[in-house]
């Protein structure tokens, strides 16, 4: 997906549900921070989207602009509705959030998109084979310092062990790509 279609998509889903502003979560709202960041970060053909405090329009835009719909099948890329409960993030994200969209491209309309270092900590903690690479190439790339994200840790509403085997897993990770922390 590139910026274009991500400010499209947000446009869109803000006219089907009726508001001004979305979440934008998951690989995809890198393109807030970065929008021409390079093919390992544009890959997903999706964009987690939701409407803070109204998950009957969140599943709306799911419904109809997702998968499959014909929204997809015309643009080749789509919308996923997704409840905020999907991720976890250190407290105050919503304060560091990159907001994309202005009167020429979205209308007006907001997407709200996950800062790099949260984006960052909400896939390492989730820690899919699919998140790997993609963290991975955060830190190769430079969008973020290991170091930086170990001391963000302790911010995530997990408990002890699974802060530890996070703590783990950024390190690991960033081994395997010639990062020493």
């Amino acid at each position: 997906m590139t910026y274009e279609q991500l400010a499209h998509l947000i446009k869109v889903c803000c006219e089907h549900a009726d508001v001004y502003e979305i979440v934008v979560f998951g690989s995809q709202s890198v393109l807030g921070a970065k929008p021409n960041p390079g093919p390992a970060f544009t890959a997903s053909m999706e964009a987690d989207v939701f409407v803070l405090g109204d998950p009957e329009k969140t599943n709306a835009i799911d419904v109809n602009l997702g998968e499959g719909s014909p929204f997809h099948e015309k643009h080749g890329y789509y919308a996923q509705g997704i409840g905020p409960e999907t991720a976890y993030l250190p407290a105050g994200w919503e304060d560091r959030t990159v907001k994309v969209g202005s009167p020429f491209i979205t209308d007006g309309r907001i997407g709200h998109c996950l800062s790099l270092p949260d984006l960052f900590l909400s896939k390492a903690t989730a820690g899919r084979d699919k998140d790997k690479p993609f963290c991975q190439a955060m830190l190769t790339h430079g969008f973020v310092a290991a170091d930086e994200m170990l001391t963000w840790v302790p911010k995530m509403p997990i408990d002890g062990s699974a802060q530890n085997l996070l703590t783990r897993r950024i390190r690991r990770w960033a081994k395997e790509v010639g990062i020493i922390v």
